[in-house]
């Protein structure tokens, strides 16, 4: 008897081990005390790093000390997000950048050393980007619109005078691609298609442009070197996946300097030509590879376990770096790395302590085929009390773009809805970005068709996991995947449960006709790959679009939106909203007054965030909550 009841026992602990253990639940306020950080530039004297956070709620510049790591907040803005750029060099003065309530007019501000702050690109309807430093530090370059509100120009502002001068005009639609340390030459493109476009030098001495995209594909410039001899860029001209190449500005001649079996994203040189820095979309994560320059060979990187570098800044004397490091499981964290004595230093702690790192999960890429065979790439995320015993509803998340991609990294909407039960499939349709050129393209002129289906297939690979309730799936994505998520609940009103539509297109004749004037250089690449609104496209457009068709919408559907959105109008979502009433179908209507495409403020996102839950707890997952 007494081996029978051990028996028992045992199995009973088998069993339990075997179960998948509920893991602690928070709230969407507790997921957002997290504190984000952007950025991290070096003080002159290397001794702090300038950082954005939102710590205070709303991001804000702040300092971070390198020895310990201590933190001061320099900008106390309580209405408007502030952007640090960098110090202003041998001033010991500040620069950010600020919109207003997410309208994407970006000011450049200088932040005295009195604590007063001066608007340094004061245009009413100006958008200002910064664009570096002159090789001996004494000016700013930045890119302007004042002058024409479709175009681009580039100016030099004297950090001792601050008056800008303009020293490229441009009235052809041109991007900036860099400026050379003599300020000779300027790297240019033209975009031709959203994956193809032109890249050229522009000699200003002799007002001479050479063109170096001889064949087509995508090209971005990538620096000079410090002697003006050699200039990079990255183009996929030829090949499948992006590669780095060097020019040789005197012979025309060029050689590849890197390339892999994925796109490299960005390469630069560190400040005296120590270091090459090169990024790699490696299947939806980031790859940072860092080698001696004269040599190419790899340097020793430092490793953190389930970390994924995300970006880095090497100091001007090239003794330390800065890391930015980030994982599924908890926003991006600061590190400064010392070349001398390799040490590795944690600066910051972005996770809300409140949060056990172990109940939530970690993303992993998975693959399925779509409708005609293709294969699709996905992250996914799996609720930890999800079983074949306890099955979990899902979303099919949806990535802006279009041409965007979802990839692995930590937001903190997507962990609290799967802390809360919901599995989700974050799919890389045809069109997605980091998979190659070929991928890139296969959904031109093709939306809410083909790439609609990648998301309706990715819907049956999760009814084929035995832990899913196939019968409880719904859809959800911002912008593109907006428009992605209104797509499928009008023109396949039978495959999700509900759908999540955060700023998302819903009439792209309107949406294309009013595109922001500094989109004009990209505008015709814009049409090329979705339609022209002015043309017999129009057809098309009216076709793809769910608002005209929004009486075959016969599920729940919410959606949030941001007043001052310059891309997509609220007038997209008030539509939509109230076309959708008609059929008497659940609709929840989320407005902010003081957001742009996309939610940056805490409240604002506890708020809209939290909805999301209550939304799909008493639609998808059927529960009643107060």
């Amino acid at each position: 008897m007494k081996n029978l009841l051990f028996f028992a026992f045992a199995l009973l602990l088998t069993m339990c081990a075997q179960e998948p253990q509920p893991p602690k639940q928070y709230t969407i306020g507790q997921f957002y005390k997290n504190t984000r950080f952007y950025g991290g530039s070096f003080s002159p004297d290397e001794s702090k790093l300038l950082v954005t956070s939102d710590a205070s709620g709303i991001f804000n510049v702040y300092e971070i000390t390198v020895a310990d790591g201590s933190r001061r907040q320099i900008t106390h803005s309580d209405k408007e997000s502030f952007f640090g750029i960098d110090y202003v060099p041998g001033t010991g003065e500040i620069l950010y950048a600020a919109d207003k309530g997410g309208n994407e007019l970006d000011h450049i501000y200088l932040l005295k050393s009195d604590g007063t702050s001066v608007d340094l690109t004061p245009g009413e309807k100006e958008k200002a980007q910064f664009a570096g430093w002159s090789d001996d530090k004494s000016a700013m370059f930045y890119l302007s619109n004042k002058r024409d509100p479709r175009f681009f120009d580039l100016y030099k502002m004297p950090v001792e005078s601050w008056d800008a001068e303009m020293i490229y005009r441009n009235d052809d639609g041109y991007e900036f691609s860099g400026i050379s340390h003599d300020e000779n030459y300027l790297g240019l493109a033209k975009s031709i298609t959203t994956s193809e476009n032109k890249l050229y030098l522009f000699d200003r001495g002799q007002q001479k442009m050479i063109e170096l995209s001889e064949e087509p594909g995508s090209y971005n410039g990538s620096g000079f070197s410090k002697d003006d001899k050699k200039f990079y860029y990255i183009t996929n001209a030829g090949k499948e996946f992006a590669y780095l190449v060097e020019y040789e500005i005197a012979t025309g001649k060029r050689k590849v300097l890197y390339e892999t079996d994925w796109d490299v994203m960005y390469s630069y040189l560190s400040e005296h030509e120590k270091y090459r820095v090169i990024a790699i979309n490696e299947d939806g994560r980031n790859k940072l590879v860092l080698l001696d320059n004269k040599t190419m060979k790899p340097i020793d990187f430092p490793e953190i376990e389930d970390g994924n570098v995300l970006a880095v800044n090497i100091s001007d004397s090239e003794k330390l770096m800065r890391l930015t490091i980030g994982t599924s499981k908890a926003p991006n964290n600061i590190y400064v790395y010392n070349f001398d004595d390799k040490s590795l230093k944690k600066l910051t702690e972005s996770l809300n302590p409140e949060i056990n790192p172990d109940d939530l999960v970690a993303a992993q890429v998975v693959r399925f085929k779509s409708f005609d065979g293709l294969e699709i790439p996905a992250i996914f995320y799996k609720p930890k009390m999800a079983s074949k015993d306890n099955k979990v509803p899902a979303l099919v998340w949806v990535h802006g773009g279009p041409g965007g991609q979802s990839r692995i990294g930590y937001f903190a909407l997507i962990q609290y809805l799967v802390n809360h039960g919901y599995a989700i499939l974050a799919v890389n349709n045809r069109g997605s970005s980091g998979y190659g050129k070929t991928f890139y393209k296969m959904d031109d002129r093709n939306h809410g068709d083909k790439d609609l289906k990648d998301c309706i297939w990715g819907k049956k690979w999760l009814q084929s996991q035995d832990y899913i309730d196939g019968d409880k799936i719904g859809i959800i994505g911002g912008s593109y995947g907006g428009y992605m998520t209104m797509a499928a609940m009008a023109f396949a009103p039978d495959e999700f449960k509900v759908g999540v539509n955060l700023f998302g297109v819903t009439n792209w004749l309107r949406t294309l006709k009013s595109i922001p004037p500094y989109w004009e250089s990209f505008r015709k690449a814009l049409y090329a790959e979705l339609g022209d609104p002015f043309t017999e496209d129009s057809v098309r457009l009216y076709n793809i679009s769910p608002l005209f068709h929004a009486d075959q919408i016969k599920n729940p559907i919410m959606v949030l939106q941001g007043a001052n959105d310059p891309r997509v109008l609220q007038v997209e979502s008030d539509e939509i909203v109230e076309a959708v009433k008609k059929n008497h179908v659940p609709v929840e209507y989320v407005v902010f007054p003081d957001e742009g495409h996309g939610f940056i403020k805490k409240e604002n996102e506890i708020d809209g965030y939290g909805k999301i839950l209550i939304f799909l707890d008493k639609y998808l997952k059927g529960e009643q909550k107060e």
